[in-house]
């Protein structure tokens, strides 16, 4: 400051701070020489507070009003100070303006991703983001823990801090919580009030209240969400059966509407029902736990039986069938039988349960 700035102070006895900011938390009146005259106005607007400090120790505090620094507005100071030139001469003094405002929409969120294990898709990594609110509590606390001689106070100079504190809570708290993944938005109104209650004390510390917290997203890594998205998707699909014949039929008619087309993609197009085909009993014999197996047996019959004739596989058939066809001479002694517990294919004769048949049919006639 010049001599312009000294010559000014002298004749200004109004001390006054009109904050044109959004983000400002303390801010001290600047006055050449830190002098301050007997009688000076003091004005202190709502949401401020006011606080005069005095060779480095707290002075005097004001609430909101208007005030002229004399004897009876200045009780501590009065009595620290012998006032030896008298109440007319200026006095040494700093004059710090606490804004005591709700501060809002202060961001947090986890820089690195939170281990935790989940009961049903076991270890996990998430990020969580959210935003809180504060207000200065105790104007005294904030000055000497925080503040210190700064002339211009703002918010960023303690996020980064706050934002600390907060994760570090929600990261012991939403791993002791127990909540299932799937379940997490449901909770986040209980998540944010817990959380608030955590961290109240370690503010109260640095003479700040937290207004209220809010966790707008928790999150999973991209390829976990794309995992969940496809797991999520079969459960739409429901019947892979069914959506794979339902598949196979748009693409029919998909090919129908281009005649060109189908020519040239005929084979690539068959190749694919194929891989379908196979990926729908693949899907199928899982989902059941069972390997492939032979046709079951027909409803009502305990035993059915496959014959080998005129060099082809025919059947099932119940025993009554087979027994017309060895009547009818079309299955003989030496055709061969199969059935389930069977270790091969067996000539019809040898066939225990089938002897019977064949002692009522004559044997072949002798050549002669």
């Amino acid at each position: 400051m010049g001599i312009l700035d000294k010559l000014f102070g002298e004749f200004v006895d109004v001390i006054e701070w009109t904050d044109d900011s959004s983000d400002t938390m303390v801010y001290r009146f600047e006055r050449y020489g830190n002098e301050i005259k007997y009688g000076a106005m003091l004005t202190v607007r709502e949401s401020q507070t006011a606080v005069l400090v005095s060779e480095g120790r707290v002075a005097d505090f004001y609430e909101p009003g208007l005030y002229q620094l004399e004897t009876r507005n200045m009780p501590i100071l009065t009595t620290l100070e012998s006032w030896p030139h008298g109440f007319s001469s200026p006095f040494k003094a700093e004059v710090y303006f606490f804004n005591m405002r709700r501060f809002t929409d202060l961001k947090w969120g986890t820089k690195n991703p939170v281990m935790l294990r989940d009961k049903e898709f076991g270890p996990l990594r998430l990020r969580a983001f959210g935003t809180y609110s504060i207000r200065i509590k105790e104007p005294l606390t904030f000055i000497r823990e925080i503040v210190g001689t700064g002339a211009h106070f703002q918010t960023a100079g303690i996020s980064d801090q706050l934002r600390n504190l907060i994760v570090s809570r929600f990261a012991s708290i939403i791993g002791e919580s127990g909540i299932p993944i799937l379940d997490l938005a449901a909770n986040y109104d209980e998540l944010s009030e817990y959380i608030t209650q955590m961290i109240s004390p370690e503010f109260a510390a640095y003479g700040l209240e937290v207004l209220q917290l809010l966790v707008e997203n928790i999150s999973l890594p991209p390829e976990v969400e794309a995992a969940m998205d496809k797991r999520t998707s079969m459960g739409i699909i429901g019947d892979l059966s069914r959506y794979t014949h339902y598949q196979a039929a748009e693409a029919m008619t998909a090919a129908a509407q281009n005649p060109s087309g189908a020519a040239n993609e005929g084979i690539g197009m068959g190749m694919g029902f194929a891989v379908a085909s196979q990926m729908s009993r693949a899907f199928t014999q899982q989902s059941s736990g069972q390997a492939p197996a032979t046709p079951p047996p027909l409803p009502g019959s305990a035993v059915v039986y496959y014959a080998a004739i005129n060099g082809h596989q025919q059947g099932p058939f119940e025993r009554p069938v087979l027994d017309q066809k060895i009547s009818s001479g079309e299955i003989n002694r030496s055709t061969l039988i199969w059935h389930a517990g069977l270790a091969e294919w067996t000539p019809a004769e040898q066939v225990p349960e089938l002897a019977g048949a064949f002692a009522q049919v004559p044997p072949p006639l002798p050549k002669s």
